[in-house]
């Protein structure tokens, strides 16, 4: 439902307490004596059928005597009376719950009844509710406290979202102490309904909120979270803690990808695809959401220590280098211009001691000096109370040079008394500002991987040609295993899955008899490598079952003999079809591995690391998540140690295994009855890397309705069904599909094409340059919540000469469109082909309405969205609104 009512929560004008109590500790007590009296403006209704009034306030025996219409229930009553009151709700109108009652899943199968009573009256009247087991929320902006706390939040710009409500009073606590504010405090509890993902999209786009901090135990719906969170990442830093970082999986792995996939490490990469910065405590959690929001991001790990103590600027070095951060190698003009205006037995080096003699003159004139430094994109300033300067002072002069810079700058005043007023200063001019060196540092490389993440969002990545029809043979191969009720397929019929999606893959043969394999490797060339072929045995190694270097018929035969001695005598029922025959690959520099598995909340993960026999016992490996692309796959292998081995030793293979991945990832996409695949190993060369052994593990048990398998992955697909040929008015063919992040450059080609008028048109105004950030958000998009789709043209060239789009509200019943054709190619059809794709898209999605501003002197698209059944209705003087109801 996304957004949907989620206003009648966060900001009712009227709130009924349900279970209202003049008993001086209970719950209901509590809530209602937050709400009154603190200046909240609007009204609050006790209900409690047992008192005429509860704190002096006329009480209402249930919601429905209530004289007005109630935005906001907050409920307090034991849990099996509950689904009985939210019925009462809905026919009462109330729009909003807060549930901060227990005693619902986790007290048994009652518990689970109840909820699917509560749920079922929430869905027919299109109620929300945050709960069960929520203390409630916070908007102190508003003097809203709909909690049954003892702290009220500070107003502030951080939206804080938590999964424990005790955390949530802890919080509150600490906040009060630290001066850190809130724009809102919410109690998720266990996320019957409204979870992390509509709050992302609410506080997403709340004004009064910039930074979104999440305390996390477990995502309910991964898909939603995963949407909501790159949809904002840009705009709004997020940072999260999740705990349970140590959580193991008890599910038995049938590949070797199940026991390399940790949920923790999992959850790292989600993150990281969202856009969403992970930090380790709860200090760090505010401390980064300020930074980021004050500060702007440092562009690489490069920062430049400044102090006036020597011990502090060494321990904060230390965390930098242990944080894969490193000191700012400073130029030979900074050193020179430093050596001007310090003394001669200073450290000019990065950390820079000015010792303890410094004054604010002296911090003045460093700093001066190294924010015009090429290699620094951020600043450490380390003061300690021991010298000439004055905290105050210092703190004033940071605040005045700090406008003076576009690099991050971040501070230390280790000490309480007149540093604590310091930082006080510091914080409130937008500087962040710690008590110890190492809080800064830990700040700047969370900030640090804030940019990172962000640059997945905005990199544009080369174009790599992937098959986009799914090869029919490779379907009847997964039903006849199916049917034979075989989990596991052998190793010619899971080459045959990589080589029809054109990974390369090492000639294999089969050979049934001694005689066979002779023959082949013959075919083959020696020297060769024999693999047993067996059902029952899916890891070859174990039974020993792999023989390499042979290098003659004669002991070709006396191998396959071995292989099936040993195989027998390690699994005697294991039914033995012969032995796999493959050539030797003699020039290998390394082994790398790749694979795939369903994670049971994120769906499909793919996973890059080492390879070989050794492959779970090393564990380094790197987790992404399909749909990859060219620069997705790129940082995937960047993550794994694998990545720095490959650079060492010389091989050339990047953009080749960047290739086997985005191809891989696309294998995972067009499969969902594949449970998990190990490509392991692909043998690297030095220009070239081959895949010579896979295994894939198959579903047997879960048949996918039609056109449901995508739900297993976690980010949306590119949606292939909306590619279409057709052709203008004039005979020209064109290929109408939807974006991809690779067309950046042809989406800028056609807006540089665009007349005056047709710019205007289209964006109101006249843009003279698209920026390459505006032109990313334009093609890298999350196609649950956008389609764009463009018309390509390949006469002479590739090149877009149109395109369309339509973009889904949060609650996915509305959709906003627009559409442009390129002057030279107006008045052939496209824009009408394009709106009417628009419409059939719209209503593929289940789409009520969909909507588009246009200008009042565009007569030509007012005069073809009439045509097409659009209501225009005028929004101002200039411009008029065209909305078409869908259903």
């Amino acid at each position: 439902m996304g957004t949907e009512n989620l206003d009648k929560i966060f900001n009712p004008r009227r709130i009924a307490v349900i279970g209202a109590s003049n008993r001086e500790k209970s719950v209901g007590a509590r809530l209602l004596r937050n709400l009154i009296g603190v200046g909240y403006k609007g009204v609050v209704y006790p209900v409690n059928p047992f008192r005429p009034t509860v704190q002096g306030i006329t009480a209402y025996p249930n919601i429905k005597r209530i004289p007005r219409q109630v935005d906001l229930a907050i409920i307090a009553t034991p849990a099996h009376t509950i689904p009985q009151i939210i019925e009462e709700c809905g026919t009462a109108g109330v729009s909003g719950i807060i549930i901060v009652s227990a005693g619902f899943r986790e007290a048994g199968e009652e518990g689970k009844i109840l909820e699917k009573q509560i749920l079922k009256s929430k869905n027919r009247y299109n109620m929300r509710i945050i709960g069960s087991s929520s203390i409630g929320v916070m908007r102190p902006r508003i003097k809203l406290n709909a909690t049954f706390t003892n702290r009220t939040a500070n107003p502030g710009k951080i939206a804080f979202i938590s999964q424990s409500a005790a955390l949530c009073a802890s919080v509150l606590d600490w906040a009060s102490e630290a001066h850190v504010g809130f724009s809102a405090v919410v109690s998720v509890g266990s996320m019957l309904d409204v979870d992390f993902g509509d709050l992302i999209d609410y506080f997403g786009t709340d004004a009064q909120t910039t930074s979104i901090v999440l305390y996390i135990e477990s995502i309910k719906n991964a898909r939603k979270f995963m949407s909501a969170a790159r949809g904002f990442a840009r705009a709004k830093p997020i940072v999260v803690v999740k705990a349970g970082r140590f959580r193991e999986s008890a599910e038995a792995a049938l590949c070797h990808t199940g026991a390399l996939c940790g949920e923790d490490a999992v959850y790292d990469a989600a993150f990281r695809r969202a856009g969403v910065v992970r930090v380790e405590a709860i200090d760090d959690l505010f401390n980064c959401a300020e930074a980021l929001a004050m500060q702007p991001n440092p562009k690489s790990p490069n920062l430049t220590i400044i102090t006036n103590a020597g011990g502090p600027g060494i321990m904060a070095t230390d965390c930098l280098i242990a944080r894969d951060g490193k000191l700012s190698p400073l130029s030979s003009e900074t050193i020179q211009a430093l050596k001007s205006v310090l003394p001669s037995y200073c450290s000019i080096l990065n950390p820079i001691d000015i010792l303890e003699e410094a004054t604010v003159d002296r911090f003045q004139k460093v700093m001066e000096i190294c924010f015009k430094d090429p290699n620094s994109d951020g600043f450490l300033i380390i003061y300690t109370p021991q010298g000439a300067a004055d905290p105050i002072e210092t703190a004033r002069m940071i605040v005045e040079l700090s406008r003076k810079t576009t690099k991050p700058i971040l501070t230390s005043l280790m000490g309480e008394d007149n540093c604590w007023k310091a930082r006080r200063i510091l914080r409130k001019n937008g500087v962040p500002a710690f008590t110890t060196s190492e809080q800064a540092v830990s700040t700047f490389m969370y900030m640090y991987s804030y940019t990172k993440n962000l640059e997945l969002l905005y990199e544009t990545p080369e174009e790599l040609s992937v098959e986009l029809s799914i090869p029919t043979f490779l379907k009847e191969i997964l039903r006849k295993a199916s049917s034979e009720r075989r989990k596991v397929l052998n190793l010619p019929q899971s080459l045959s899955f990589l080589e029809a999606y054109k990974i390369p893959t090492t000639k294999t043969l089969v050979a049934k008899t001694p005689k066979e394999a002779a023959t082949a490797a013959s075919k083959l060339g020696y020297p060769v490598v024999l693999k047993i072929l067996s059902p029952q045995i899916t890891h070859k190694s174990k039974a020993e079952g792999v023989v390499l270097n042979v290098w003659s018929p004669e002991q070709v035969q006396a191998s396959f003999k071995e292989l099936v001695e040993r195989v027998r005598k390690y699994k005697p029922k294991a039914k033995i079809q012969g032995v796999v025959v493959q050539p030797m690959i003699q020039k290998k520099r390394c082994e790398i591995f790749i694979g795939s598995k369903k994670d049971p909340y994120f769906g499909s993960v793919i996973v890059f690391g080492m390879g070989g026999i050794d492959a779970e016992l090393l564990e380094d490996v790197s987790m992404g998540f399909p749909p990859l692309n060219q620069v997705l796959a790129r940082r995937l292998m960047e993550q794994a140690s694998a990545y720095k081995f490959l650079r060492l030793s010389g091989c050339s293979v990047n953009a080749s295994l960047e290739e086997i991945l985005v191809k891989f990832s696309q294998l995972v996409i067009d499969f969902p009855e594949i449970k998990e695949v190990d490509i392991n190993p692909i043998i690297v060369s030095e220009s070239d890397a081959v895949a010579v052994d896979a295994r894939i593990a198959i579903d047997t048990k879960k048949k996918l309705q039609k056109n449901q398998h995508h739900k297993y992955l976690v980010v949306a697909p590119y949606p292939k069904k909306y590619v279409t040929r057709w052709k203008l008015k004039n005979g020209t063919p064109v290929i109408l599909r939807p974006i991809k992040p690779e067309d950046e450059t042809l989406l800028y080609e056609l807006y540089q094409s665009f007349s005056e008028q047709t710019m205007r048109f289209r964006f109101f105004q006249v843009i003279k340059d698209i920026p390459h950030e505006t032109l990313t958000r334009y093609c890298n998009i999350d196609y649950d919540r956008e389609i764009a789709i463009v018309a390509e043209e390949k006469e002479d060239k590739r090149r877009i000469i149109g395109a369309s789009r339509l973009i889904l509200e949060p609650g996915r019943k509305r959709g906003e469109f627009a559409v442009v054709v390129g002057d030279q190619w107006q008045g052939f059809g496209l824009g009408s082909k394009l709106v009417d794709n628009i419409i059939e898209i719209g209503r593929d999605m289940g789409l009520k309405t969909i909507s588009g501003d246009v200008l009042s002197r565009n007569l030509k698209m007012i005069h073809l969205c009439t045509k097409k059944g659009f209501k225009m209705e005028p929004v101002d003087e200039d411009t008029k609104k065209a909305i078409l109801k869908l259903s």
